[in-house]
Order: C-alpha cells, then structure tokens, then sequence
C-alpha cells in the first residue's frame, strides 16, 4: 500500500488528470466495473469476492474501480426509504472504500440509477407516489421537488459519510476519484432535453456545495442531443438523439469535471459484423474525444464499454480485438498530448461470481489472454 503522502488525491487539469502531491504525476484511469461490491459486502459470505477482485485488479495494473453506491428499495438496501439509510449496508460500503485503499484502488462512485436495477429513478418515483405526489412517469425523478428532495438527502448522506474503518469522511478521502450523479440517464418525454439539464446543473451544484475536492461526472451514455445537430449522424440510431441526453450542452454544465461515455456497439447497432462495430467504436470515441477536448477542455472517462459473448454472436477473439481497439485509440489521441481520463472496462469478476454475470463478465482465472491484454496496456500507460 502506498503511503499517505503518496496516496494524494487526483485533481483535473484541463483536460488531464494528476495527483496532487508535492510533486505532480500525471494520473490516466486504466478502469474497470464491478457494481456489486456493496451488496457482497453486506454478506459475511460474499465479502471476500470483494477483496478478490480489487486484488485481482491490482495484479493487472488496474487503478480504477466504478461501482454503485446505492442500493434503493429492495434487498439489502442502503437507502430503505426517504431519508432512511441501512448502517449495516453503510458498513458494507465502508468496507469497499477501505479495501479500495487497500489495494491501491481508486474508486467512482455512482449515486443512482436510471434502470430499475438496485432502485434507481423507479424506486424514487414508487415512493413519491407513497407519499401522496401526484406522478405520472419515471421522468419525473429529474423534475419533481419531492423526488429531487430525497435524492439531495440521499447524496449528502454519502457524502458525509465518516467510514467506521478508516475514521475519514469519504467527502476528504482521496480513495474515491469521482461521483456519478446517475448511471446512463435518459429523459425521452422531453427530447429536447431541458429537463435533464436543469436537474444535472442543480445536482451538480448540490455536490459541489458539499464536497468542492472530488471530481465529478454526470453518468450519461455520450449521445449527442439537440444542441449539435450536425453531429447526430455519430449516434447509433436515431432513438439516441431523441433521449433527452446532450453529450455537449450536458457537459457545459457548472461543475461537472469529467465527459463520461459508454460504449456498447453490440446492444445499439443492428448486425453482427464485426468490421462495422471496430469502426463504429473508432468514430464514436474520436468524436467524443475531439469534442471533449475541443468544446469543453475535459477530460473523457468511457465509463463503460464492452462486448458481450451471452447470444453467440460475438466470441472472445473478437471481445479481446474490440478492447484492443478501445484501448488504441485512447492511447493514440492520450500519446499525443491531446486528452487525459481513460477507459473502464464493463465488467470484471472474481470466480464464484458468476451467477451475475450479464454475458460481458471477464473472469480472469478463465481468460488469462484478456488478463495479459489489460496487463499489457498498463505497461502501455506507464511509458
């Protein structure tokens, strides 16, 4: 473990990342997400998954971990209703951001989701509706006072956390790199994506007035909206233009740091040919990358991307050649001094793990070649 004077917190500098030591390096995310690692944590009997990954990780030369930090509603939850927080769930948190640290781990740490897994905005919009408030979408998380009440509580709740293991409140810990406001967030009832906005610039504001240290992304999948209509030919279809998301004008908002993007060529395009989905990814990320760069002078964070071998159609030749091409083309604009932030993969799991995987797990005890892959770019990153 690294000491405290080296373990500085990674700070933005324009379009890089550095850590903030009395002599600054700069910082690149080689990344990756496993966003079970609270719920695990809560079980005595699946804790030490936990600490198997994060050391599995480590012995790739990974330094980035994005996980979730809430769990709404339901089993195990860490937010049991409004304003209601489970300490032992908390503890189990405690736990991943100690453990993190432990192995030399930087954590993102996402605060909701848009899906319904774990709670996210459903859950949100389920208990308005216990309560009285007259709601008629799962939108209406991103615009309702009652709803946006209880997600500010929620965030300042995590924020001001002090881990019972460490002693530091995870406001003032170095261990966790960024928030995330909302896992892929989408708002189709309001296409031209006002509603969206206001609630990133409220939220974000919100945090900022809490925790001014950590750096902070919205969560967004990369679309381009509205505001550059030039660019909505980049988008896998035209449902991505109209989602209520706008990868620029989203961005352009006070206080977000980082440009978050997914990529997910095998779910968004319709054919199985694997030239089209290695072009897609190399326009998609130059674009954005140009952009993040150019319009906004941020760093970029492909806060997920990934393939998955679930249906047949892709197999793990082909996952490996898709990382490869994610991880060139970061290196290639990251070489040339143009961008810093970097790339987590989507997802990495210990064995004994593998009832939850989704068809994109990497399991490194079964695929020592995607091991040495990822080993290998962090070699890359090193030079």
């Amino acid at each position: 473990m690294t000491t405290e004077q080296e373990w500085a917190a990674v700070e933005r500098r324009g379009v890089h990342l550095v850590t903030a030591a009395a002599e600054e390096r700069p910082f690149i995310i080689h990344g990756f997400n496993t966003y079970w690692l609270m719920s695990f944590a809560a079980d005595e009997a699946t804790r030490p998954r936990v600490t198997a990954v994060l050391a599995e990780a480590a012995d790739a030369g990974l330094n980035v971990c994005r996980t979730w930090a809430f769990n709404d509603g339901g089993y195990r939850a860490l937010q049991t209703a409004p304003f209601c927080y489970d300490e032992e769930v908390f503890k189990a948190l405690d736990f991943v951001v100690s453990e993190a640290r432990r192995h030399n781990m930087r954590l993102i740490l996402a605060l909701c989701n848009n899906w319904g897994d774990y709670g996210g905005k459903a859950q949100y919009v389920s208990w308005g509706k216990e309560a009285g408030v007259d709601l008629t979408s799962d939108d209406d998380f991103f615009s309702d006072p009652t709803l946006k009440s209880y997600y500010k509580a929620f965030v300042e709740a995590v924020l001001t956390r002090i881990n019972t293991i460490t002693n530091v409140s995870y406001k003032d810990d170095p261990t966790i790199i960024a928030w995330e406001l909302i896992n892929e967030p989408r708002c189709p009832s309001d296409p031209l994506g006002d509603t969206l906005q206001a609630w990133i610039g409220e939220m974000a504001s919100h945090v900022k007035s809490i925790d001014p240290l950590h750096l902070l992304e919205i969560g967004v999948e990369g679309y381009y909206g509205p505001s550059t209509p030039e660019l909505l030919p980049v988008n896998p279809d035209d449902y991505s233009g109209r989602a209520g998301t706008d990868f620029i004008r989203n961005h352009q908002a006070l206080g977000i740091d980082l440009a978050s993007v997914h990529i997910y060529s095998d779910t968004w395009l319709p054919d199985s040919v694997e030239e089209n989905h290695l072009q897609f990814v190399n326009t998609w990320m130059q674009q954005h990358i140009d952009d993040a760069a150019n319009l906004l002078g941020m760093p970029i964070v492909i806060g997920e991307f990934g393939l998955s071998l679930k249906d047949g159609k892709f197999d793990s030749e082909f996952r490996e050649t898709f990382i490869k091409t994610v991880y060139n083309n970061f290196l290639s604009s990251r070489e040339g001094g143009m961008i810093g932030g970097g790339c987590l993969l989507w997802q990495l799991f210990p064995e004994g793990a593998e009832h939850m995987d989704d068809g994109y797990a990497v399991i490194f005890a079964k695929s020592p070649s995607t091991f040495n892959l990822l080993a290998n770019h962090s070699r890359k990153l090193e030079c």
